[in-house]
Order: structure tokens, then C-alpha cells, then sequence
């Protein structure tokens, strides 16, 4: 009996081992654990750069600069207050950051296997188309929570519209859930601002997906010794660094889109489409307001994305060698 379950569990082993080593499913685990870790690392630089980019014409302007809006939220919310938010963000972005890297990675697969000569390597075109749907697949599948994280980010914060209505006791998922459902025109609700948050985003995935290979591609064939992790993270935060700021106008209406009705939509702005909606930003609010929040998010995607990069390599070696 004891032989039998030996071969039993032996065999279950091996095809949980086998399951796991797949191409698709090792960059799916990787993906979600790298951007699980990375976020967390970064929570007071997301959260900070949220409450920049969201602070319109209508506001006063509570919150000036990365560090003093760090410090501010310390003061009045306390350590959790440099993490609101920061579960749901972590629950959000597992499945966003595991589809992102496994539909990259299946791309590339699909498109080698079209070549009549096989390569190894895919040109920059290739890549940045695959990182583009990578992009959008991941967008799609998450967005619900991405607008519900942003809403429970700025609920606590200071910005003078809101505090009419100042929260005692931080407000849940399931509350924000519902209220957005009930409030804003039912589970239609839950995707509002989903258009310039997938235009920000699949040339973000992009542009970082294919730099980032490019680098890699560099120091794997260079012949100098590139083997130090450091390496690793300058070229995530190098490709990572030139996305965010090419698209980040978009990462700003991204923002304003899914908070834009709140507080009766007192924030100071309300747009009827992305088109109208940067026209009216940089117009009113210039070239810096397009780039309100930009030092935040670059201290908050940069190394976010350079830790994001080496786990999911280190991991995959590791389930590779497994």
C-alpha cells in the first residue's frame, strides 16, 4: 500500500512539476509574483503619484511634490495610509502582471513558429506588437479592480472636495464595489476610463516589453560580463523609465477618468472622451499639468518594473532548473 502511494504521489509530482515548467504557465507564475513583490516595494510612490495626478482645477492643490505628499499622508492616516490600497493592488495586479508576461511570451511563441526559418529572436516590431496585446489582454481582464483600488486610494486623502464628506473608518472593496455599481450606471460603471487606460497602456507594455528585451539581447550576446542582477534592474528601469514617459499624459486621464464622478464630480473635471479630454488638459493646465504627477510615477514605475524584471527572470531560471 505504502509502494502504491508512493507511485501515487511520485506521479502527481511530476505532473504538477510538468505543468508548472510549461513555457506559458512558468512566465504566468513568474509574471504574477514579480508584480505582486514589485508593487509593494513602491506603494507610497503609487499612491503619492494617484493623489498628484488627480488633483484638477478644482482642488487646492493640498498635495506638492512626491516626498512632502509621502510625509503628508504619514502624518494623517499613519503607516497604513502609505499602504491604502495597497492589497488590492497586490490582488489586482498578480492576474494583470501573469496574463501580461504569459500573453507576451505566447506571442512570441505564436510568431516564431510562423517564421519558414525559425529564429531565436524577434525584431522590435514584433515585439512591440506583442507587448501591445500583451497590454490590452491584461487591461481587459483586471480593469474593475484597477478603478476600485483608485477610488479607495483618494477616499482618505485631503484634497479639499472631498472633504466635506472626510471618511471616519477607510472605505471597503465590497462598499466601493457597490456604490459604483448602484451610483454610476451599473457594472458598466466598474470600466469607466477603460479607453485611456488601454491607450496608455498597451504602448507602455510595449515600449518597456521591447526595450527591455533589446537590453537583454545586448548583454547576452556582448562580450562583456553582464551576469551581475544589477545589470538586470538598470534595464528594466531604463525601458521602464522611457515608456512612462512617453505615454504618461494618457496614465493622467487615466486617473481622472475613474475618479472624475466622485464627490458629485467636484474634483474639477469631467470629459466627454480621451480626444477632448487632453486638448482640454493641456490647454487649461499646460505641459506641466499633462505631467502633473510625473517625478511620483517615475520614482514609483522605475524601480517597480527594474524589481519586476529581475524576479521574473530569477524565477523562471528557477522553475526552469526545478
Amino acid at each position: 500500500m505504502s509502494g502504491s502511494t508512493t507511485i501515487t504521489d511520485s506521479g502527481l509530482y511530476h505532473d504538477i512539476k510538468t505543468f508548472i515548467k510549461h513555457e506559458s504557465n512558468a512566465s504566468f507564475i513568474a509574471g504574477g509574483v514579480a508584480g505582486a513583490v514589485s508593487r509593494t516595494v513602491v506603494s507610497p510612490f503609487e499612491r503619492a503619484k494617484i493623489l498628484l495626478q488627480v488633483q484638477g482645477p478644482g482642488s487646492n492643490h493640498a498635495y506638492q511634490g512626491m516626498f512632502p505628499t509621502i510625509f503628508k499622508m504619514y502624518r494623517e492616516e499613519g503607516w497604513r495610509g502609505l499602504f491604502r490600497g495597497n492589497l488590492l493592488n497586490c490582488i489586482r495586479i498578480f492576474p494583470y502582471s501573469a496574463v501580461q508576461f504569459a500573453v507576451f511570451e505566447k506571442c512570441k511563441e505564436i510568431m516564431l513558429d510562423q517564421r519558414p526559418h525559425n529564429k531565436h529572436n524577434l525584431n522590435v516590431y514584433e515585439r512591440l506588437m506583442g507587448g501591445s496585446l500583451a497590454g490590452i489582454v491584461s487591461v481587459a481582464v483586471t480593469y474593475p479592480l484597477d478603478l476600485i483600488r483608485a477610488r479607495i486610494t483618494i477616499q482618505t486623502a485631503s484634497l479639499s472636495k472631498l472633504d466635506r464628506a472626510k471618511l471616519t473608518k477607510p472605505p471597503t472593496v465590497l462598499s466601493t464595489c457597490k456604490e459604483v455599481i448602484k451610483n454610476e450606471g451599473g457594472v458598466l460603471g466598474l470600466y469607466k476610463g477603460i479607453t485611456p487606460t488601454t491607450l496608455g497602456v498597451a504602448p507602455y507594455v510595449a515600449i518597456n516589453f521591447a526595450l527591455y528585451e533589446k537590453c537583454r539581447e545586448y548583454m547576452d550576446n556582448s562580450p562583456f560580463d553582464f551576469s551581475n542582477p544589477m545589470w538586470k534592474l538598470s534595464a528594466g528601469a531604463f525601458s521602464s523609465f522611457v515608456g512612462g514617459v512617453l505615454i504618461y499624459p494618457l496614465d493622467v486621464l487615466r486617473k481622472r477618468f475613474q475618479v472624475a464622478s466622485m464627490a458629485g464630480g467636484e474634483l474639477g473635471f469631467q470629459y466627454s472622451s480621451v480626444t477632448q479630454a487632453l486638448i482640454h488638459m493641456f490647454k487649461h493646465e499646460g505641459f506641466f499639468g499633462a505631467y502633473r504627477g510625473l517625478t511620483a510615477n517615475l520614482y514609483k514605475i522605475v524601480p517597480s518594473m527594474a524589481v519586476s524584471w529581475l524576479c521574473y527572470d530569477t524565477l523562471k531560471d528557477v522553475i526552469h532548473r526545478w
